[in-house]
């Protein structure tokens, strides 16, 4: 069983808690058809200023995979400015673990997390990823911290 992050934004983020679905861009065939049934997938989500509040990283949601990769061209996910009509058509259906309300912040997890090996430049290990791998500690971390908090 492998462990992934998912590297999403606010908005797609209630459709994959909404849909139980994740999507990429074909360029990312070759990470996504890595997924299999029974591998966990945890959501991130990068901060947002929402009327002059920053909300911060973080995590949202843990979910199960259900399905291989299939192709979808349907329009559920918002593209980000930058990647203009992308509508993610790569994608796998996920069962819920924990929706984390409200979510987990991310920064205070930094320190702790093994994936991370650049304390300082931590966003380099995400941007640029639709998805990626992460340890099986780093998972667990990021579970027993919402379980902690009671979400």
């Amino acid at each position: 069983m492998t462990r992934w992050l998912a590297i999403s934004n606010r908005e797609n983020s209630k459709v994959v808690i909404r849909k139980h679905i994740w999507g990429v861009p074909k360029r990312y065939v070759n990470t996504i058809r890595r997924v299999v049934p029974g591998d966990t997938v945890l959501v991130y989500v990068g901060q947002k200023v929402v009327d002059r509040d920053l909300l911060p990283p973080a995590i949202t949601a843990a979910f199960e995979v259900t399905s291989k990769m299939y192709e979808d061209a349907s329009q559920i996910f918002t593209a980000p400015a930058k990647l203009g009509d992308e509508i993610f058509p790569l994608r796998i259906n996920l069962k819920p673990i924990m929706i984390f309300d409200p979510p987990i912040e991310f920064k205070p997890l930094i320190p702790n997390l093994a994936f991370i090996t650049n304390k300082t430049m931590w966003s380099g290990h995400i941007q640029g990823h639709a998805m990626r791998e992460i340890p099986e500690e780093d998972y667990q971390r990021i579970m027993e911290t919402g379980r902690k908090e009671g979400r």
